[in-house]
């Protein structure tokens, strides 16, 4: 009885987990874009020489623009597929059911290129074709390389808009804390460190989207954002610059 209760939890868990990492990608990549693109908007206000009320305005801004922009693109993206991938299958649906000799034709010649032969080869079509979903499905795989996206297009946009919040809210908090109890310790360098962080966390969990090496997804991750900062303050500099100069 316990062994049997012990596995159910197993399973329970795993189960869970294999929910979550079915949307990983959505949620690591939402979360890189969030913290990139927030932590760029504090880093060229920063660079403006703007206070904290600013670039809590223009962060909050963008974090909830973007990041809603973000995921209704992902939406879109993953919604576009399943209808193409849809029209697609009623097309393979009309064809099997009116060109019947074509079609098992084209199995005949799918398989013959994968190396089957001879008796085996008819009763390989002759299995695949005597089920019409099968047929179908084996020929979207096949012939048109397509395959059906089983994750939900509200949950990758719901995952992308969530993740891009979360992560993006990183480089903010110094500056939501210091606008409530003014601090007395550097904020650029504060949100900085919080950010990196953030970058840290974020490239591991990249790791186990692209199957490479810690390291690897943790540095790439970092220079991304850092790019980014670097590139943002210094424009934010330059602007400052220019319009004081022109004042």
């Amino acid at each position: 009885m316990t062994t049997h209760h012990n596995e159910d939890n197993i399973h329970r868990k795993s189960g869970l987990f294999k929910r979550f990492e079915k949307y990983l990608g959505e949620f690591v990549y939402g979360g890189i874009d969030g913290c990139v693109t927030t932590f760029a908007v504090v880093a060229g206000s920063v660079g403006a020489g703007l206070d904290s009320a600013v670039i809590i305005i223009l962060g909050f801004a963008n974090l909830l623009a973007d990041g809603f922009a973000m995921s209704v693109g992902a939406y879109l993206s993953t919604r576009s597929e399943i209808d193409n991938y849809n029209k697609h299958k009623q097309i393979e649906y009309w064809e099997i059911d009116n060109l019947p000799d074509v079609e098992r034709q084209e199995i005949r010649e799918i398989y013959a290129a994968k190396g089957f032969k001879g008796p085996l080869l008819e009763q390989v079509v002759e299995v695949i074709t005597s089920d019409r979903e099968v047929w179908v499905n084996d020929m979207m795989r096949e012939e048109l390389e397509m395959m059906v996206e089983d994750k939900s297009p509200v949950w990758i946009g719901a995952v992308t808009y969530t993740s891009f919040i979360l992560i993006g809210l990183i480089p903010l908090l110094v500056y939501v804390i210091d606008y409530l109890s003014p601090q007395a310790y550097n904020l650029f360098a504060a949100a900085s460190l919080l950010t990196a962080i953030g970058f840290i966390i974020i490239g591991w969990l990249k790791t186990y989207v692209n199957q490479t090496s810690v390291w690897k997804g943790i540095l790439e991750t970092l220079a991304l954002g850092c790019i980014a900062a670097v590139v943002a303050y210094f424009v934010g500099d330059f602007l400052e610059q220019l319009i004081v100069g022109q004042t």
